[in-house]
């Protein structure tokens, strides 16, 4: 083979590879080169594992050169969020209080791949414990955008997003707690799918919430996505929420089109109730042109306000964030990240009594969904973007802004983002296009239609590895100013103290910024159920336990 490697598809290197037209040792050492060269003035990877990646590199050589390949993976370079869990290879979830941690067992997913002979590149940056940032104050600097490295790569699977944009790896895989695959996929400009809950298993990814993480793909094409997904979903035990379904080929289904498709548009949430600038407004109504040209129908659709969804999840996630947590946060509270503390903290402030509210809630909302589901094939949206710049974020804004992306983490069904274009300064755009549960296929099915009668897989960010930088970080945001009296600042003053927490004064003036967005959120959710409206948190015994 000759030209640059960096920017096959894994289908092409596949293909490559299988032909014996590319050395899976040719290719893994241009993307460590590649790395060494670029990754500096982007901080996509925590850990490069260039000897392992070469050893693994030679071997899937050997194999493919005596026999059969394993699967369209075998020789194919990647790299994992750094809250997945790999033997003998330091794990840190970008935090402080995990730094030297490294693990004796690989979480599921790795295990898989690295049955299916894929080359593991090394671990990538992300949001502290996947939740706080992006973070100016922890031991490794956050990934910035390989379009524009002044701007924010989305979060929290950061240094995913930033090194499959940057051809630092051919995929990548991130998590999904409430956009946490699909911000830093739309602000990167890949494809990045937030699967169904219990799809792929969750088993080895360090916990965010049990109740809404989803471990998945990051990739630049729709191909490459349901090639890596295959190789990652399925049944496993190790996972209580795991669901023994049979998984398809993804793939073989890319190519069905979309003529007689109906598309459920959910344009009041971008255009009424979240502040979405014109730009990514109009690249929306383009895409949706294309679609009607390709034969599907499109009518607009209602659900939930995104602000019910964003306190759904919000209070139950954070509740389950903070006791993963607690018994770190009692001793070493000093030794997070300012922002994930100014998150997480919030907590305090929910009751048991909010947790078990916000968990029958999702439950209705759950299921108020199945009319629209048989109404329509899939749903589109709006996706975030375009990126901010990194010293534009400030955390008090995680508690003031609902989401585009959470309704579909409280909903549990697939969502995908993709690029539908780039603002005039050339930072990428994105749509979410959602599914019915356990239906990937047609919510891939559609994204490869649109992908494939668009041109914007043909532009990559341009890097100069000659280039100068800086790396000097923002600094960390002020905490915000809390709006409340005396009173309730000494009610949180108590909360603490019965947690056993430990609370500078900053990290105290921000939770107390926190409490009228959390007073909120919890206020919302206090109305009158039947005795009878169960949480979404229950679970089913089997005759064989």
């Amino acid at each position: 083979m000759t030209g640059d490697p960096h920017f096959l598809t894994i289908a092409e290197a596949s293909s490559l590879i299988e032909r014996r037209a590319l050395s899976p040792v040719e290719l893994t050492r241009a993307f460590l080169d590649r790395i060494a060269a670029i990754d500096p003035q982007l901080n996509a990877y925590l850990l490069v594992t260039a000897d392992q990646a070469m050893d693994q590199a030679r071997a899937a050589e050997a194999e493919i050169m005596t026999g059969p390949r394993r699967g369209p993976m075998h020789g194919i370079p990647y790299a994992l969020k750094d809250i997945y869990c790999t033997k003998g290879i330091r794990t840190t979830s970008h935090s402080r209080t995990r730094a030297d941690y490294v693990p004796d067992f690989d979480a599921t997913t790795a295990a898989k791949l690295h049955a299916a002979g894929a080359v593991l590149l090394g671990k990538l940056s992300t949001h502290e414990f996947a939740h706080g940032g992006p973070s100016f104050d922890l031991p490794w600097p956050p990934a910035r955008n390989p379009w524009n490295r002044e701007h924010f790569t989305g979060g929290s699977s950061s240094g995913s997003g930033a090194a499959v944009a940057a051809g630092l790896a051919m995929a990548a895989l991130g998590s999904d707690t409430g956009g946490s695959i699909r911000n830093p996929a739309a602000l990167c400009g890949l494809i990045g799918l937030k699967p169904t809950y219990g799809l792929i298993s969750r088993s080895g990814v360090y916990t965010n919430s049990f109740s809404y993480d989803t471990a998945g793909p990051m990739t630049w094409s729709v191909e490459d996505c349901a090639i890596l997904l295959r190789e990652i979903a399925g049944y496993d035990p190790k996972d209580p929420a795991s669901c023994d379904y049979k998984v398809p080929d993804y793939r073989a289904g890319l190519a069905g089109g979309v003529k007689g498709l109906r598309i459920g548009l959910l344009r009041h949430v971008y255009e009424t109730e979240l502040d979405c600038p014109d730009v990514a407004k109009t690249a929306m109504e383009g895409a949706l042109d294309v679609f009607r040209s390709l034969g599907a129908t499109i009518e607009d659709v209602r659900i939930r306000p995104a602000q019910d969804y964003y306190d759904v999840k919000i209070v139950g996630a954070e509740s389950e964030l903070y006791a993963v947590h607690e018994p770190v946060l009692r001793q070493r509270l000093g030794d997070f990240g300012e922002d994930f503390l100014g998150r997480s903290l919030g907590a305090l402030l929910c009751s048991g009594a909010d947790y078990v509210q916000a968990s029958r809630e999702r439950r209705a909302m759950i299921a108020e969904m199945t009319p629209v589901y048989e109404r329509y094939d899939v749903l589109l949206t709006l996706g975030p973007g375009p990126a901010p710049r990194l010293d534009a974020h400030k955390t008090i804004d995680f508690w003031r802004r609902a989401s585009l992306t959470t309704p579909f983490n409280v909903l549990g069904g697939p969502a995908v983002a993709q690029c539908i274009g780039f603002t005039p300064d050339g930072l990428p755009l994105a749509m979410q296009i959602v599914g019915r549960p356990f239906d990937e296929a047609t919510v891939l099915r559609a994204a490869f239609s649109y992908e494939s009668a668009t041109s914007w897989r043909a532009l990559r960010p341009v890097l100069d590895p000659n280039a100068s930088f800086s790396t000097e970080l923002p600094p960390v945001p002020a905490p915000a100013k809390a709006e409340i009296n005396q009173s309730e600042r000494d009610r949180i003053a108590l909360i603490c103290l019965r947690a056993g927490l430990s609370l500078n004064e900053r990290h105290f003036e921000q939770l107390c910024a926190t409490a009228p967005y959390v007073e909120a959120m919890t206020g919302r959710l206090n109305r009158t159920r039947a005795f009878y409206e169960e949480p979404s948190s229950v679970f089913v015994l089997t005759p064989n336990g």
